[in-house]
């Protein structure tokens, strides 16, 4: 099969979605496949480390999302050439918009199967910025629209069905599940990481995600200034970044717990990350905006329990105390939470060991279904 995977963020912004897609390309290409990663043009480096290939489009930086660039595939008078030659059996498109626009197009004048898969929150994106319901509300229409194009509409978990069917979608609807990267325990990097950012000795909670207010950030500030308040001893790392970073380094002073936080930013290393994965105590992930996050599995296949709120999208895979640890949607319940967690390391120790053997699924896993999906689908097209 050929198969082109259409998306507006890739590496190296390695967002959720970005890191999906390149997973997807990835392992379908181990499997013996020919992929495409569609996507705006950035600073890849040295292209042959990829068994896929890359086919760009000119972009530029965005300034109300400083971590993104924009594509204009418009703009590109050879994108279109380099494109039609892939010859794709099959269209997924990872985004509603100007790459999914792009693969819509594709796979109307190729005449192939297209699905597409929908994965953020994008009623909470549109009011964020635009500050208006109304426009949000619009948003979402047009979101809708342009699944209602598809031939088969995915979404990576339950909940996040839930929120798609909640703006208005009515077709048809599969749940595929992200996969992850398994990897093996490693102490050394534990070490290195603790050496690396400077982290001492008191119990370490972690957070790893886009430095943004929608990830409910705050709460964990404010739970740390709690537990801060009860002289209970930690560290609390923020890794990432994102258009809010400076904020939430003020809000860090004004709490008081500036000598307690570690604001690492944005790690590109997988073992300086994994290393904060496995040195972690509790993976502190209280946001009510992500579908399915690949942080909560990550750290899970690290043997860290994370603290998420009840009723979430990243509460799906995870069994309250047995696997991780349920909270309220509130400061004071996150940091109950981290002090249960904190006072008995042994039973958090044990959790987190269940974690790791019961949450993370291997992308190849799901790879397999996915091309026997693609596989079904090309040949009802046809």
């Amino acid at each position: 099969m050929k198969i082109g995977q259409f998306s507006d963020s890739f590496i190296p912004v390695v967002d959720g979605v970005g890191r999906v897609v390149y997973n997807y390309c990835e392992t379908i290409a181990r499997k013996g496949h020919e992929c495409y990663a569609i996507v705006p043009l950035d600073k890849f480096g040295y292209r042959g480390r990829y068994p896929f290939d890359i086919v760009d489009y000119y972009s530029t930086s965005l300034k109300i999302m400083p971590q993104y660039d924009v594509g204009l595939p418009i703009f590109d008078q050879h994108f279109k050439a380099r494109l039609d030659m892939t010859d794709l059996d099959l269209v997924h498109v990872h985004t509603p918009f100007i790459a999914g626009i792009e693969g819509i197009r594709y796979a109307k004048e190729h005449k192939v199967p297209i699905i597409g898969t929908f994965h953020s929150k994008y009623y909470d994106d549109f009011l964020q910025i635009t500050g208006s319901k109304h426009m949000a509300e619009l948003g979402t229409d047009i979101i809708v629209n342009f699944y209602n194009h598809c031939d088969e509409v995915w979404a990576v978990s339950e909940n996040s069905a839930d929120t798609l069917r909640s703006y208005g979608y009515e077709g048809p609807l599969k749940v595929m599940p992200n996969g992850m990267d398994v990897k093996q325990l490693d102490p050394y990097l534990s070490i290195r990481a603790k050496e690396y950012f400077h982290i001492d000795d008191d119990p370490c909670l972690l957070f790893v995600g886009q430095m943004n207010w929608k990830k409910n950030i705050a709460h964990i500030l404010e739970a740390a200034s709690l537990l801060k308040k009860e002289g209970i001893p930690f560290n609390l790392i923020l890794a990432g970044k994102g258009p809010h970073v400076e904020e939430i380094k003020d809000k860090i002073r004004k709490l008081e717990i500036e000598n307690d936080t570690y604001v690492v930013g944005h790690i590109t290393d997988e073992d300086k990350l994994f290393g904060l994965y496995q040195l972690a105590d509790l993976f502190v992930f209280p946001s009510l905006y992500d579908n399915a996050p690949m942080v909560v599995r990550e750290a899970a296949n690290a043997g860290t329990p994370a603290v998420v709120v009840e009723g979430s999208s990243s509460a799906e895979i995870i069994e309250d105390r047995v696997n991780g640890f349920y909270c309220k949607d509130d400061p004071e319940s996150i940091a109950e939470v981290m002090k249960e967690a904190l006072a008995d390391p042994e039973k958090t120790r044990r959790i987190g060991e269940k974690a790791r053997t019961t949450i993370p699924v291997a992308w190849d896993e799901i790879i397999d279904r996915v091309l026997e999906e693609y596989q079904d689908l090309i040949d009802k097209k046809k």
